[in-house]
């Protein structure tokens, strides 16, 4: 019989299982350790190793991060820990007492005193707040925390407090504060808001950061990391941890996590590791006929009974995870044609959903009452569904870490097996089938880095301060820099963000809105005006997404929407296809990019959302560590013997004999003319995005030296441009093409960076509360958005153009929209290479699906049907 508390901790087993048997369980400890281990031995449990390791740095006083496989037991480690810890210090005279039992009730309730709303001699907030980036996350944390609070400390509640949560609830847990409190970044932040946040959460103990990793490399994590300082500064025994299963680089992590409170825990912060412990299985839906060419989707629809059949052929309950919202639906919908009879049964999950239908979609995967669930990313977080057996992902899941979360959902308990399933919609999908599986043994995960010192969420946190107590700048800037993104902050740049927020810096000093803050006669600086208070707290936490922008004939017709990322690279008269039309870029303003058609040459390709998910670095090495293989041979090697190899062997073979396979130290470039011009074709293997960047450079470079209109077209494998003339191959081949020399000047000319600037001024611009996107339940307000931004925008460069807004624009253009770093690193890889140049009389299999992406841009459906049948039959002559 399974233990009772297995199925809600995820992470205990039977007593009799381990070596040293129950007594290890009730082994002499301190009170809180002792009374935790008395619990789980009442029900016939004992912990594993790693979690008493984390329960005995936490009962130290050390803060850590637990680096632990997905359903391996990290929630309750943490939470038993933090829990015996709290009863440790109330033991000691905290304000609680124990019964005989050793279970802590709270002290008698006294009536509410009326000036505050709380009770006489409680605590005025949370002892613990767990932190978590999904709000889907939160509700099941909320449930897995309720059971030992509610037989350990009785009187403790856990409450949950997130954007979704009720007026009434809110006003009830100020009244009277939950012990444990389960909350998101944002919501956090606003708290840090309130005029009593000193007193309501200097009772803080412990602050938890699950799925840490989602929020390390990210505005949002940085937000934290300031909030998590100003939490350390009202208390400085806090305790820090954070909960991960997928980190690439654990140590830098917690080196950001626990940067807060470094120095002031009697040891220092604790990386602990229990990875590898669990069974993942993952296998791949081989396609009947993949065939000799693939592009992108080709074999989705024609996969779909071979996914009917094992989710028929599953007991339980079957997750399909697609990478983005559209195929979600399309999946859904196909599933549903082919099984009528699962109405009822088929559910859908994705962000853009109403919350009712996700929050019936959850409640199904818990009792275990839905056959399969189609989802995007908005369940592969750290959410419990013991019922899921298995999990289908569709199409490749572009990075490793993003494949063992998804894996993960199945089989989510200690000693049960996680399963994914790739269902290939390429062929080319089966050679990274084989890679990811490849990069999973070896521990191959994606590394991710804190973002620096961006100075837009510094302007916010002074204002937030501000309204929560008031501050002191002298003890504020020391604050501040224990906040791992801030920790090299000069003095300058926080001094000019105050001044900034006092007075609006020297463009904006007329004007009373944006003197923000003032410094009172005690020296505090604090907000005076209520209508800036009121509107901060509307807008506090934003951190701005990617936008969509409509497409409109100048005459006034709307052609649709495409995202804002692809269109701010362009420049006026550049052209694009959208809707089967070539069209010309003629200005962009209010959100709308105005356009007229375009006739003759070539146009660029827009790039959507869910294409943009590119493949990660670690993945795409492992695709050219396989492909390499594959071309020095033999098959029957292990790394080729497997079935994905195998299968993908017809189209690997024929891209051999028709072209070359990439080689270690080579890098493939293919040229073809047809009649539609001059194509070129290079391979690096090193991602969409970074494939993007290197084609717009390219094409650059080569219309530079001689007049011409290039085309692109990237996927995750290489880029294409065709060239309307002719143009000079030398510097292709002998590599001078692909010089660092001017790099800097030549993107900034390439990629339009002032435009992207532009883009990300409009972010930074309101998240420092200069603009807002309107009211809740007004909509974004994104026109008015973007006319205000780019007037600050305007008014800064022309009047103070040393504005550091200014400057953080243009630094994350570069960095994160150009991705200059990146390219720089690609170019000194690719100049090591030797070229190898092969001139096609036909496209290659690695060819075509370049071909492919630009073509579906411009025909139907139909269209592209008809002529790709008419490609192939030539081809395989």
């Amino acid at each position: 019989m399974r233990c009772r508390a297995l199925r809600h901790t995820g992470g205990m087993k039977r007593s009799e299982a381990q070596p040293d048997g129950p007594a290890a369980a009730a082994r002499p400890g301190p009170a809180g350790r002792q009374q935790v281990a008395d619990w789980l031995l009442a029900r016939g449990c004992q912990p594993f190793d790693f979690q008493r390791a984390v329960w005995k740095a936490m009962a130290e006083g050390c803060s850590g991060l637990l680096h632990a496989d997905t359903g391996s037991g990290k929630t309750w480690a943490v939470a038993l820990g933090a829990l015996a810890a709290q009863l440790d210090a109330l033991a000691d005279g905290a304000g609680g007492q124990t019964s005989g039992a050793g279970v802590l009730h709270d002290r008698p309730r006294s009536p509410a005193d009326p000036a505050t709303g709380c009770e006489p001699g409680r605590r005025r907030g949370p002892r613990l707040l767990w932190i978590t980036p999904m709000r889907a996350l939160a509700a099941d944390i909320l449930h897995a925390l309720s059971a030992p609070l509610a037989d350990l400390a009785p009187g403790w509640r856990v409450a949950l407090r997130t954007g979704d949560t009720p007026a009434a609830e809110r006003a009830r847990q100020d009244r009277r504060p939950p012990e444990w409190l389960v909350t998101t970044p944002e919501s956090l932040t606003l708290l840090l808001a309130r005029a009593d946040a000193p007193a309501a959460l200097s009772s803080v103990h412990t602050v938890v950061c699950d799925e840490w990793h989602e929020l390390l490399a990210s505005k949002r994590g940085a937000q934290l990391q300031l909030a998590l300082a100003r939490l350390a500064q009202w208390n400085p025994a806090l305790r820090i941890w954070g909960l991960s299963a997928t980190l690439g680089n654990p140590g830098h992590a917690l080196d950001v996590l626990t940067w807060p409170v470094r120095g002031l825990a009697p040891q220092p912060p604790r990386l602990i590791e229990a990875r590898g412990g669990r069974p993942i299985v993952i296998d791949t839906l081989l396609p009947p006929d993949p065939g000799r060419y693939t592009w992108a989707g080709h074999l989705g629809a024609r996969m779909r009974d071979a996914v009917v059949a094992e989710i028929e052929a599953t007991a339980g309950t079957t997750l399909v995870f697609t990478n983005v919202r559209s195929q979600v639906e399309a999946w859904y919908q196909m599933l549903l044609e082919a099984r009528p009879d699962w109405a009822g049964r088929l559910a859908l999950h994705h962000g853009s959903l109403d919350r009712a239908q996700r929050d019936w979609v959850e409640q199904g995967l818990k009792a275990g009452t839905l056959r399969a669930v189609v989802a995007t990313s908005s369940l592969d977080l750290g959410v419990d569904f013991p019922p899921v057996e298995r999990v289908l992902q569709i199409g490749s899941a572009r990075g490793v870490a993003r494949l063992l979360q998804r894996a993960g959902r199945s089989g989510h308990a200690p000693g049960r097996t996680s399963r994914v399933t790739l269902v290939p919609t390429n062929t080319l999908e089966l050679v990274e089938a084989a890679a990811a599986r490849a990069a999973v043994q070896a521990g191959r995960i994606e590394s991710r880095t804190s973002p620096g010192q961006p100075l837009d969420l510094l302007v916010q946190h002074l204002v937030t301060v501000a309204l929560g107590g008031g501050f002191d700048a002298d003890q504020l800037y020391a604050e501040v820099r224990r906040a791992w993104a801030w920790r090299a902050l000069a003095r300058s740049d926080f001094d000019w963000a105050l001044a900034f927020c006092a007075g609006g810096g020297h463009s904006l000093a007329a004007y009373p809105e944006y003197r923000r803050i003032a410094r009172g006669a005690d020296g505090l600086w604090r907000v005076p005006d209520a209508r800036v208070a009121r509107r901060h707290r509307m807008a506090i936490g934003t951190i701005v997404s990617d936008g969509a922008l409509q497409v409109r004939w100048l005459g006034g017709g709307v052609l649709g929407t495409v995202e804002e990322g692809f269109i701010a690279r362009l420049q006026p008269g550049d052209r694009f296809y959208f809707g089967g039309r070539l069209l010309e870029l003629v200005r962009l303003r209010e959100m709308t990019a105005w356009v007229r058609r375009a006739s003759g040459g070539g146009g660029r390709v827009p790039v959507w959302a869910g294409g943009r998910m590119a493949l990660s670095g670690e993945l795409a090495g492992a695709v050219r560590d396989l492909l390499h293989r594959a071309a020095l041979g033999p098959w029957d090697a292990p790394e080729l013997a497997v079935p994905e190899m195998q299968a993908a062997r017809p189209m690997l073979e024929e891209q051999a004999r028709r072209s070359h396979l990439p080689a270690p130290g080579t890098l493939l470039i293919e040229t073809l003319r047809s009649r539609e011009g001059w194509h070129l074709f290079m391979h690096p293997f090193a991602g969409r995005s970074a494939h993007l960047g290197l084609a717009s450079l390219l094409a650059w470079r080569l219309a530079r030296g001689q007049a011409n209109t290039f085309s692109i077209a990237v996927n995750d494998h290489g880029f294409e441009l065709l060239a309307a003339q002719p143009f000079d191959l030398s510097p292709v081949r002998d590599g001078t093409l692909l010089s660092l020399r001017g790099l800097r000047a030549d993107v900034l000319a390439a990629l339009n960076a002032t435009g992207l600037a532009q883009r990300r001024f409009r972010e930074i611009a309101r998240i420092a509360g200069l603009v807002a996107g309107g009211h809740p339940g007004t909509g974004p307000g994104a026109r008015q958005l973007q006319a205000s931004s780019g007037l600050f925008w305007a008014v800064f460069s022309r009047h103070d153009p040393d504005n550091r807004l200014l400057a953080q624009a243009r630094r994350e253009a570069l960095a994160e929209e150009l991705q200059l770093p990146r390219l720089a690193a690609l170019l000194r890889s690719l100049r090591r290479c030797r070229i190898v140049h092969a001139d096609l009389r036909q496209p290659s299999p690695l060819a075509l699906p370049l071909m492919v992406e630009r073509l579906r841009e411009r025909l139907s459906t139909e269209q592209l049907a008809a002529r790709l049948a008419r490609m192939l039959a030539r081809m395989v002559r």
